[in-house]
């Protein structure tokens, strides 16, 4: 068979199809680059501006002001840890409540499924919630980070409307094969639920990554410090800093002695706090497309 030609008007809607697409890219683009040209370039030549996507004078100062915190490499490890424990747990319990809230024969839910949707407009306040971790016992331990977010009702809606959407007959099949809940479940639901998986997943890793208020109310030890938390005393530390060495110099010395700016070390924090999260999503990209498109199908 022949290659079908395209029309006139067919390549035109192409070309400008791919133009649209091509300056969508640069634009989502250009705004790291230009975070990482500022980070990477010398504080002084960054004040005068005109940074554009490259460095001007290639300098690492400010990323050696973030690293070279006492306690920036155990609060990384921090940061990783709730990470993957967090997200890792958040996605099973909450597949598991899920799957509980797709039983419309499940005694009492009607009350359950309001209940849940009612909490995520009612919030108890900062002070009530204090209180609760110090009885729980959860307050200035690690476990502060990864129990509280082990079960969203927003995550769990998607869920829910994912597994609805599953064929039916095969939880009935395992069921008249002997199956119980708990081998339908883990046998059946999970492996089939791989692209909402990794939608929730992403999501709780990237708030679990990103996450530093609980660091600031919930604990006190140096040791549980995350790194979001670190690299905002970091940002402090510089302008405290950079406002001291203001007060004592003139202008015109302070511009030729200065190393590093508020400026170049939150540009630097930016890319330090981000490049991990950029480094996973492209491999769970197809799957979270996908989990967003049929967990939103149907409410």
């Amino acid at each position: 068979m022949g290659k079908i030609r395209k029309t006139a008007g067919e390549w035109t809607f192409d070309l400008i199809n791919c133009g649209i697409m091509l300056a969508i890219a640069a634009a989502t683009i250009y705004p790291f680059l230009h975070v990482a040209a500022i980070s990477l370039n010398e504080a002084r030549d960054s004040a005068a501006g005109g940074i554009g996507i490259l460095p001007r004078k290639l300098s690492f100062d400010s990323y050696v002001t973030v690293f070279k915190y006492n306690n920036i490499f155990s609060a990384f490890l921090i940061s990783a840890s709730r990470t993957i424990i967090g997200a890792l747990l958040a996605v099973f319990f909450t597949a598991m409540t899920a799957y509980s809230m797709t039983k419309k024969d499940l005694i009492g839910y009607r009350i359950i499924y309001r209940f849940f949707v009612v909490s995520m407009f009612i919030s108890a306040g900062i002070i009530p919630v204090f209180l609760l971790y110090q009885r729980l016992r959860l307050y200035n331990t690690f476990w502060v980070y990864v129990i509280p977010g082990l079960f969203n009702v927003y995550y769990m809606i998607l869920m829910r409307t994912f597994i609805l959407q599953l064929p039916r007959e095969l939880e009935e099949s395992a069921l008249m094969d002997g199956a119980n809940e708990i081998v339908v479940f883990c046998r059946i639901i999970l492996p089939l639920s791989g692209p909402i998986l990794a939608t929730i997943g992403l999501f709780v890793a990237v708030g679990q990554w990103n996450s530093w208020q609980d660091t600031l109310f919930f604990t006190t030890s140096p040791n549980l410090e995350t790194l979001q938390y670190v690299l905002m005393k970091v940002l402090r530390q510089a302008e405290a800093a950079a406002i001291t060495r203001q007060a004592r110099m003139s202008l015109s010395r302070l511009q030729r002695t200065i190393s590093i700016t508020p400026e170049s070390v939150k540009m630097a924090i930016t890319v330090v706090s981000t490049f991990p999260i950029l480094c996973v999503y492209p491999f769970i990209q197809k799957y979270f497309v996908k989990g967003m498109m049929i967990g939103a199908v149907k409410g």
